[in-house]
């Protein structure tokens, strides 16, 4: 009997890039987004499953799996990619950015694992895989939000595995250096400093290291690691993807919180 996945956020990006692998591996792909009318290329594809979900929206959270699980029988594997990056001086994002934030990037992640366990639990098997980043390790300037989310993931993931292994459920969490896909585009919020004009000449700079940044544009990278972290078997908890997200992890590591403050600030000019 093959394999199901559900992948959240898979109109773009690593989502797409993900449900294309599993499909050429012979799995079943619920490929989830909040647009599937727009979806052209994945539909194409032989058992590729295309339903809505937001994961702000509990109802279509809980529609979806329940049409997967009817499409497909069961789902083992869940990859939690959908998210976004909001940036700027925490002092000027307004309340509902501040929400926004961790409605997707944290607890509709949550509410989609809520929404899947019952049915790994039952089948005493499954993994769940969820996509973090770099910056769930490591922080840039005006990020705060962003690395908020990102942190609490990892700390979610980690502490998820001492419940549901078990039950036979294994935890994953893959950890994306800097790639060109649309996180840079319709998946970034800039706040506006509405006044605080202090800080603009910062946050310029820390921009001005965005746009230098050398991005990967082998998205295929976190699409392998994704795959990888669902069929390897192993107890492997993080996997590092990109040469500046292990290289950053492991001076990281190696740096007291001061030097590293110190060398980012130098990198960034603030």
């Amino acid at each position: 009997m093959k394999k199901t996945v559900l992948i959240t956020g898979a109109s773009s990006g690593f989502g797409k890039a993900a449900a294309k692998l599993f499909n050429a591996n012979n799995w079943n792909v619920i490929a989830t987004m909040r647009s599937p009318e727009k979806e052209t290329e994945l539909s194409t594809l032989s058992n590729v499953f295309i339903t809505k979900l937001d994961v702000t929206d509990k109802l279509s959270i809980k529609n979806a799996v329940a049409s997967g699980i009817e499409k497909f029988g069961k789902i083992d594997v869940l990859v939690n990619n959908a998210g976004y990056g909001a940036l700027g001086a925490l002092e000027t994002a307004t309340e509902e950015q501040v929400k926004q934030q961790f409605d997707v990037n944290l607890f509709g992640l949550i509410e989609v694992t809520k929404a899947v366990l019952p049915g790994m639990r039952q089948q005493k098997s499954g993994t769940i895989i969820n996509v973090s980043s770099v910056g769930g390790r490591v922080t840039f300037p005006f990020s705060s939000l962003y690395h908020a989310t990102k942190f609490a993931v990892e700390g979610l993931t980690e502490s998820m595995q001492y419940e549901l292994n078990p039950f036979g459920i294994r935890l994953k969490i893959v950890e994306p250096g800097g790639y060109k896909t649309e996180f840079a585009g319709r998946s970034m919020t800039l706040f506006s400093t509405d006044g605080l004009d202090e800080y603009q000449p910062s946050f310029n700079k820390f921009m001005g290291m965005i746009d230098r940044w050398p991005m990967s544009e082998n998205i295929s990278e976190v699409a392998d690691a994704i795959y990888e972290a669902a069929t390897d078997g192993t107890e492997k908890l993080r996997y590092p993807v990109g040469h500046d997200a292990e290289q950053l992890i492991q001076t990281r590591q190696q740096m007291d919180d001061v030097d590293f403050k110190k060398m980012m600030t130098a990198q960034t000019g603030i």
